[in-house]
């Protein structure tokens, strides 16, 4: 089986709880990936919505001195190109994808994004569920507020130093700003459809459509919030349903997996890395083409970031 998940918070986590990307307690253990080859995965550092300036900074500059040293010496690619990311896709090796989670992390500051950029950074969502200098996430209430002035400057500097714009966690407002203003494809790393679960962290086909229509990709989240609106309930094959549901938009090369592993309460039936065989699996049962479930868990992802990335 291969493996590109757009989004998780297992760098963070191992972090903030001093523990490391090797914890067979987490979602994601790099002990358990030896029947994925390849194996690319997004590791997000997480900015608290409390989280600002010095603050916000040295959490990031924490995470990636970690990441630094706990893949050193490992056959883990930090995939800080494009030609790192295909030397890890071509010969099936596991590599790693430095993004983070809320533009608070530039502390107001344009000139922090070509720091990111340096530090390996290749994808950036622009808020968390809150404000911060970029502008409104979803969870304000007031939703007013798209893109700030300043966000509207990141948006234009994070395509010229090569990140990817990430619109997850963005309020509504916010996302037709940036799809009006984006000159290249952009991201939803780890939603889900508005269609099958009302959660207001959710897509509606119409912005599906856009993020389609321009190029861009959406990873699946297995939060079961986002999964079913019953979420006690939610199982594996809402996550299936939620593929079908892009899928019967025309979202064959659009659709892609962000987990939000050890970021999220995932359904009962999963347990982490070691699960992903077994759905890999079931999408087989269910008389999808080996081609298709190939390009969700990996080809959909890859030709994105072969075609963002320098």
């Amino acid at each position: 089986m291969l493996l590109f998940d757009l989004h998780c918070d297992t760098l963070y986590k191992a972090y903030t709880e001093k523990s490391t990307l090797f914890n067979d307690d987490f979602h994601i253990s790099f002990n358990k990936t030896d029947g994925i080859k390849p194996y690319i995965q997004c590791l997000a550092v997480w900015i608290p919505d409390e989280y600002r300036g010095i603050k916000a900074r040295n959490l990031f500059d924490g995470c990636v001195r970690m990441l630094k040293e706990q893949i050193a010496n490992k056959d883990i690619v930090f995939c800080k190109s494009k030609s790192d990311i295909v030397l890890a896709a071509e010969n099936n090796k596991n590599g790693v994808v430095l993004t983070v989670e809320s533009g608070a992390v530039l502390e107001g500051k344009i000139g922090n994004i070509k720091l990111l950029a340096d530090s390996g950074v290749k994808m950036m969502t622009l808020t968390w569920n809150g404000s911060n200098e970029l502008g409104d996430g979803v969870g304000v209430e007031h939703k007013n507020c798209g893109l700030s002035e300043f966000g509207r400057q990141c948006v234009r500097e994070l395509e010229k130093n090569g990140i990817i714009v990430d619109i997850s966690h963005a309020s509504e407002k916010m996302f037709y700003d940036v799809a009006e203003i984006a000159e290249k494809p952009f991201a939803a790393s780890h939603s889900g459809s508005k269609k099958i679960c009302t959660h207001p962290r959710n897509l509606t086909d119409e912005q599906f459509n856009v993020i389609k229509s321009k190029g861009g990709i959406v990873g699946i989240n297995f939060c079961r919030d986002f999964l079913n609106n019953d979420k006690t309930n939610a199982k594996m094959y809402d996550i299936i349903k939620t593929a079908e549901h892009f899928l019967s938009l025309g979202g064959e090369k659009t659709v892609a997996l962000g987990s939000d592993f050890d970021g999220c309460d995932i359904p009962s039936d999963i347990y982490g890395i070691e699960s992903m065989s077994e759905l890999y699996e079931i999408f087989l049962r269910i008389n999808y083409s080996e081609t298709l479930v190939n390009d969700i868990f990996f080809n959909n992802a890859y030709g994105f970031f072969k075609r963002l990335c320098r």
